[in-house]
C-alpha cells in the first residue's frame, strides 16, 4: 500500500474514531433488540388494506354499508310520563354475507331495573355528596326504565323468535337473509320516560314544578338496528353508558302524537305544517325562511306561558320525514319559545331553530340560534356544505346530547335572568360542539361504540376552531382585545392530564368504557394533538387540505380510525405514523428542553484529542490534508492552539489558512463566524416532536429555527446542533410560544431560568380557589 493510500485509509479510521468517542458508544456487545424507532411505519399496528378499504385511507371498490329504513307511530303519554310505539324496519344486506339473526340495540335498558351497567364499577365512601345526588344512590328504589317488548313479528305478521341480552336484541330469521336481499319486520314497544336531570340520563324529561309541566328531549326511544361492516361483522358490544353509538344509515317517516298545546320539532321535514301549526306560526315561519341576520319568533315567549297554564286533553300528530340518517330524536313541550332564522350554506338555505323554555331566557333568546348558524358556516367551510333541511338547539338542563339535526344544550340564567360569562360560554361553547355533532358522527359516520374519540375529538377539535372564529365574527359578545375562552384546544390546557398520574391514563386508542378521564381522553387530549398537527406540525393549507378530503370522502360512510389516519397522509405527503404513535397509540408525553451549550474556537492545529488519535495510527502532522479543528472554550486544547503557541506555516491567521485551500467560488461564498457552538437538546418525553428553538444574540437579535421531527429518528434520547455566528449567543429557548404541550419548560431555557412549570403553575392556581 501506498503512503498515500496508507494515509487515506487512515484519516477515515481517524473521523470515524472521532465520532465515535464524542457520541460515547460503547463497543461493548449488547444484546440484540427489536425494532422499537418511534418513527417505524405502524405496519404492526394497522390491519391489511383490502378490497374494502384501500391503503390511501379511502373506501375501496367493494365497500358496502347496510341500510334500516323505519316508519314509526309514536305515542306519548304526558301525565304519566310514558312512550309508546311501533315501528316496521325495512333492513337491507349489501354486504356480501349471508345473515341468519339481526342484532338491534335496547339502550333504554341500561336503565332497568336488573341492568348490570350500576354493579360494573367500584366505589367508596366520599367524604361529602350533594344531597340529591346522595339520596339517589342510597335512598330511593330504583327507576323501572328499559323496553317492555310486545312483540315482533315478520312482515306477515307471525311471530319472530327473539333474545334479549341485556342492551342488545337478537332477531332469528327463519331463512339466512342473503346477500343484496332486504327483510321487514315489526316490533312493538313501551317504556317509563326517565327524568334525565337525574345520574345524567341522555334523554327524558325536565319537571318544572312551578307550573306543573315537563319538557322532553326524546332519544335511543325505539329498537335501533346495529352496525354490520366489513371490519369486524355485526358491532353488538352492550352499550353500558359511556360508549355511545354505532348505526346503519336509513330513511324515516315517524308520527308523533302528543298533547296538542305542544310544540314538537326533530329530526327531518315536517310534513303537516298546517295541521299542526297555527296561521300565525305559519306566517313568522315564512317570515324566518327569508330572515338571514336574526332569528324570527315562531312562538313568542308570552304565547309559551299562556301555553303552560293549558294542559290539554286534546291531540295532534307531528309528521317528520328524513333522508340519510343515521338516527332520530324530537323534543316537546307546551312550554317551548320557538325561533329560526335561514342560513345560507352553500348554494342552499338551512334552517338554524332553537326551542326553550322561559327559565332559558334571556340568554337563549340571544345567543342560541346565533351559535347554530355560525356553527353550520364554519364547520361547512372546513368540512362539506351541511346536507340536512335544518339543525335544531334544544335547551336542557345539565345536558349536551346530539343526534341528527337536533341536539339537547345546557346553559340556564339565574331565575331573575342574569348569568355569568361562564353560563354565556358554556352555553354557546356546547351548541357549537353538539350542532357540529352533525358533521361527526351524524354524517362522517363512525363507531362510537368502539372510537370516542373519532367523534368526540374530532368535533371537540372542530369546535375549537369554531369557537376561535365566533370571536372574531362577534366581538360584540367576548371582553374586548381577547379571544374566545376556549375550555379545550390550546397545547397548554392538555398538559396537566398529559403529566399526571400514568396509573389512571388510557391511550386515546381504547374504548370509552375503558378510560378513567373520558373528558380528557375523548375529547380533550385527541382535540390538542389535532390543533398542534394543524398549527405546528403540518401547516394550516396541508392540514386543512387533508381533513377536508377525509370529511368529503368518507361522509355518508363508516369510518375506522385507520381511515382516517391513511387519508391525512395521502392527501398531505407527510409521513405522520410517528405522531399517531406517540399522541393516540400511547401515553407518552412530550418535554423537550436545552441540556448542554459549548462554545468552540476554530483552529488550524490539530486538538489534544486528536493528536492522540494520530499517534495510535502513527500518522504525522505534516501527513494531513487541509483541516480545521475546534477546541472548546477553556479547554487545554483552546489554550494551546491559541495561545502562546509558536508561529509556524499553519499558524496564519485562520482566514488566511482557508482561503489559501479553496476555490475561488468557495471562498467567494465564506462568511466569517467568529463563535462555534455545540448545542445538545434532550428528550426527557416519549413524544418526538418538531424542536422549535429561538435564538438570542448579544446584539438583541433573535433567530428562530424549527427543526423537523426526524430529528430524533436516530437519537430518541438527545441530539447535538452546532451554530456558527459572526455574534455572540446569549440565549436559547425550546418552544418560546407554547406550541406542543410540553409538560416541563423549565429545562426550556439557556442559561436557565426560575420558572414554574405549567403544570405547576395549574396546581397553584388550584389551591388559590
Amino acid at each position: 500500500m501506498s503512503r498515500m493510500k496508507y494515509v487515506f485509509a487512515s484519516l477515515m479510521f481517524l473521523f470515524a474514531a472521532v465520532t465515535v468517542a464524542q457520541d460515547e458508544v460503547s463497543n461493548e456487545r449488547e444484546a440484540g433488540h427489536v425494532n422499537q424507532n418511534k418513527f417505524k411505519q405502524l405496519y404492526e399496528e394497522f390491519a391489511t388494506p383490502n378490497t374494502y378499504r384501500s391503503a390511501s385511507g379511502a373506501p375501496g371498490p367493494d365497500y358496502y354499508q347496510q341500510q334500516a329504513d323505519y316508519k314509526m307511530d309514536i305515542e306519548l303519554d304526558d301525565k304519566n310520563a310514558k312512550l309508546y310505539g311501533s315501528e316496521t324496519i325495512t333492513y337491507t344486506n349489501n354486504s356480501p354475507d349471508d345473515l341468519a339473526f339481526l342484532w338491534l340495540q335496547l339502550d333504554q335498558n341500561v336503565r332497568s331495573k336488573d341492568s348490570k351497567s350500576p354493579l360494573r364499577n367500584g366505589g367508596e365512601i366520599p367524604l361529602a355528596e350533594p344531597v340529591a345526588k346522595f339520596a339517589g344512590k342510597y335512598m330511593t328504589e330504583p327507576f323501572d326504565g328499559g323496553f317492555n317488548i310486545e312483540y315482533v313479528r315478520d312482515e306477515k305478521g307471525k311471530p319472530l323468535p327473539y333474545t334479549i341480552n341485556q342492551t342488545m336484541m337478537r332477531i332469528d330469521l327463519p331463512e339466512p337473509l342473503k346477500s343484496q336481499e332486504q327483510v321487514s319486520f315489526s316490533i312493538k314497544w313501551w317504556y317509563n320516560i326517565p327524568d334525565h336531570t337525574v345520574n345524567r340520563a341522555r334523554s327524558g324529561y325536565e319537571y318544572f314544578p312551578k307550573d306543573g309541566n315537563r319538557a322532553y328531549v326524546i332519544a335511543q326511544f325505539f329498537p335501533r338496528m346495529a352496525v354490520y361492516s366489513d371490519i369486524e361483522g355485526w358491532q353488538n358490544h352492550q352499550f353500558w353508558g359511556s360508549g355511545e353509538f354505532a348505526l346503519p344509515f336509513g330513511d324515516y317517516e315517524v308520527n308523533i302524537t302528543v298533547p296538542a298545546d305542544h310544540i314538537l320539532d326533530g329530526t327531518g321535514e315536517l310534513q303537516n305544517m298546517k295541521e299542526v301549526f297555527s296561521k300565525e306560526m305559519i306566517k313568522r315561519y315564512e317570515q324566518a325562511k327569508k330572515s338571514y341576520d336574526k332569528p324570527v319568533l315562531i312562538v313568542t315567549q308570552a304565547e309559551a306561558e299562556e301555553a303552560e297554564k293549558g294542559f290539554s286533553e286534546k291531540k295532534k300528530t307531528w309528521k317528520l320525514k328524513a333522508k340519510n340518517v343515521r338516527d332520530f330524536g324530537f323534543a316537546t313541550s307546551r312550554k317551548f319559545i320557538y325561533d329560526m332564522q335561514a342560513v345560507k350554506v352553500g348554494s342552499k338555505d338551512v334552517m338554524a331553530i332553537s326551542m326553550y323554555p322561559k327559565e332559558g331566557n334571556p340568554l337563549w333568546e340571544e345567543y342560541s340560534t346565533k351559535a347554530v348558524a355560525h356553527t353550520l358556516r364554519s364547520y361547512s367551510d372546513h368540512t362539506f356544505d351541511y346536507p340536512y333541511p335544518k339543525a335544531i338547539s334544544v335547551h336542557a338542563k345539565n345536558q349536551g346530547m346530539e343526534y341528527p339535526m337536533i341536539c339537547w344544550n345546557y346553559g340556564r340564567p339565574n331565575e331573575d335572568g342574569t348569568y355569568s360569562d361562564r353560563v354565556k360560554y358554556g352555553m354557546i361553547s356546547v351548541i357549537i360542539h353538539e350542532v357540529g355533532h352533525n358533521f361527526f358522527p351524524m354524517i362522517v359516520n363512525s363507531d362510537e361504540r368502539q372510537w370516542g374519540w373519532m367523534d368526540e375529538g374530532l368535533d371537540t377539535f372542530m369546535q375549537y376552531i369554531a369557537e376561535q372564529e365566533f370571536g372574531e365574527a362577534y366581538p360584540e359578545a367576548i371582553a374586548p382585545n381577547s379571544k374566545y375562552p376556549s375550555r379545550r384546544g390550546e397545547p397548554s390546557k392538555i398538559i396537566p392530564y398529559m403529566s399526571g398520574d400514568q396509573s389512571t391514563i388510557a391511550p386515546i386508542m381504547s374504548n370509552p368504557e375503558n378510560v378513567y378521564q373520558l373528558g380528557n381522553n375523548a375529547y380533550g387530549k385527541p382535540a390538542t394533538a389535532l390543533n398542534i398537527l394543524r398549527e405546528t406540525v403540518m401547516g394550516r393549507e396541508l392540514f386543512d387540505h387533508a381533513f377536508k378530503t377525509y370529511a368529503q370522502r368518507w361522509m355518508f360512510k363508516h369510518p375506522s380510525p385507520e381511515d382516517f389516519f391513511r387519508t391525512m397522509e395521502d392527501a398531505s405527503a407527510v409521513d405522520l405514523d410517528w405522531f399517531w404513535r406517540g399522541w393516540f397509540y400511547s401515553t407518552d408525553y412530550v418535554d423537550i428542553g436545552v441540556k448542554d451549550v459549548k462554545k468552540y474556537y476554530v483552529s488550524n492545529k490539530p486538538t489534544k484529542q486528536m493528536m492522540e488519535l494520530m499517534a495510535a495510527r502513527n500518522i504525522k502532522e505534516q501527513d494531513l490534508p487541509p483541516l480545521v479543528f475546534l477546541a472548546e472554550e477553556g479547554s487545554e486544547d483552546h489554550d494551546a492552539n491559541l495561545k502562546g503557541r509558536a508561529p509556524s506555516e499553519n499558524s496564519r491567521t485562520l482566514k488566511e489558512f482557508m482561503m489559501d485551500n479553496m476555490t475561488a467560488a468557495e471562498r467567494n461564498a465564506v462568511k466569517e463566524p467568529k463563535y462555534f457552538y455545540e448545542i445538545t437538546f434532550n428528550k426527557p418525553g416519549g413524544i418526538p416532536m418538531p424542536l422549535i428553538v429561538e435564538y438570542t444574540y448579544a446584539d438583541g437579535t433573535r433567530e428562530n429555527v424549527t427543526y423537523p421531527p426526524e430529528i430524533w429518528r436516530k437519537n430518541d434520547k438527545e441530539v447535538k446542533r452546532v451554530v456558527s455566528s459572526t455574534k455572540e449567543l446569549v440565549g436559547i429557548a425550546v418552544d418560546p410560544k407554547a406550541e406542543t404541550a410540553d409538560i416541563d419548560i423549565t429545562n426550556n431555557s439557556w442559561p436557565a431560568k426560575e420558572v414554574k412549570s405549567e403544570f405547576d403553575a395549574f396546581k397553584e392556581g388550584l389551591k388559590g380557589k
